[in-house]
């Protein structure tokens, strides 16, 4: 078996090849992909080559991990069935192509347990679960407080924002230096950091990767203030230290979500309370795919790019 996939066969290579598939096993669903998502963190990092190293890393690579698709085969006894629409986190399944993400391809398999059930109304905003997840577990993480300064509207950045009113959070402050991203706010400010002369936060969360302007929070936070890095950063995290130890200053990074992270998701979607609506700025068939990848990484005004696979076999 083989499918039409994104392939990455090395830094800033990449093009829609044909490639091989495992035969599914026996606890594994087999996922007609409809649209996918363009991480513009992870996967500009894969891009780049600027992804540090993970186990199980290597070129060549199908990237993405934001699918939705509907079942095409699924395991005996599975609370599933054909043609239901899931989320798909990625996979694994392919022959000659690492699949440490996995999940740009026309058909993915995957074990039936990583795949969510979503409901078929979502359509292609199915593929936002996973930054919804990524922002819900940076907010119920240890000890976790909600954010009173978010840096970056971008999609995550937004996410945090709304899920954090839904918690019952204050209105958070969110900056976004970057005109075109400003808009879309809904019960929440949006400031260009010049505008906001508060330097009393006392919870910042990043969203944007930007650790090299870690400084410039931490000039912002009252005394014993917490800044959560939500984002992936590929280089090292370097701030001046008297300045945080006259405010003993406490960082926090958040990592990947879990399926709690995800189940909690689905049920704010599903029950109307969190919508996914204004997040997804570009769209492009999956033939498309070298320009797609390029726009979401190059094109500033470009918040989440979506592949569509419908036109492929």
């Amino acid at each position: 078996m083989e499918t039409s996939a994104v392939l990455l066969e090395k830094p800033e290579r990449l093009s829609l090849e044909m490639v091989g598939l495992k035969d599914p096993c026996q606890d594994e669903v087999v996922v007609r992909v409809l649209h996918s998502g363009i991480s513009t963190g992870t996967e500009k990092l894969l891009w780049s080559g600027a992804m540090p190293p993970f186990p199980g890393l290597g070129y060549p690579l199908v990237p993405g991990y934001e699918a939705v698709g509907e079942i095409l085969e699924v395991p005996k006894g599975a609370s599933l069935k054909v043609g239901d629409l899931v989320f798909v986190p990625g996979s694994n399944g392919f022959i000659d192509a690492k699949g440490l993400f996995g999940g740009s391809a026309r058909h993915l398999i995957t074990p039936v347990k990583r795949v969510t059930k979503i409901n078929n109304e979502i359509g292609e905003k199915g593929v936002l679960y996973a930054l919804a997840a990524t922002a819900r577990h940076a907010l119920t993480g240890p000890d976790a407080k909600f954010p009173d300064l978010i840096i970056g509207h971008g999609a995550l950045g937004r996410l945090l924002a709304r899920i954090t009113i839904i918690a019952g959070g204050k209105p958070p402050t969110v900056w976004e230096i970057d005109e075109k991203r400003t808009e879309g706010a809904s019960g929440y400010e949006v400031l260009h950091p010049n505008e906001d002369a508060k330097n009393n936060y006392t919870c910042v969360f990043d969203a944007s990767g930007r650790s090299d302007l870690l400084d410039d929070w931490i000039g912002r936070c009252a005394v014993g203030a917490e800044i959560v890095l939500a984002g992936f950063y590929a280089d090292r995290i370097n701030f001046a230290f008297p300045q945080a130890f006259m405010k003993e200053i406490k960082i926090r990074i958040s990592a990947e979500w879990k399926q709690a992270d995800m189940r909690a998701v689905n049920s704010m979607v599903e029950e109307g309370h969190l919508s996914l609506d204004g997040l997804i700025t570009n769209r492009a068939p999956a033939e498309d795919a070298a320009w797609a990848y390029r726009t979401a990484f190059e094109d500033e005004s470009c918040s989440k790019m979506v592949l569509d696979w419908g036109n492929l076999q």
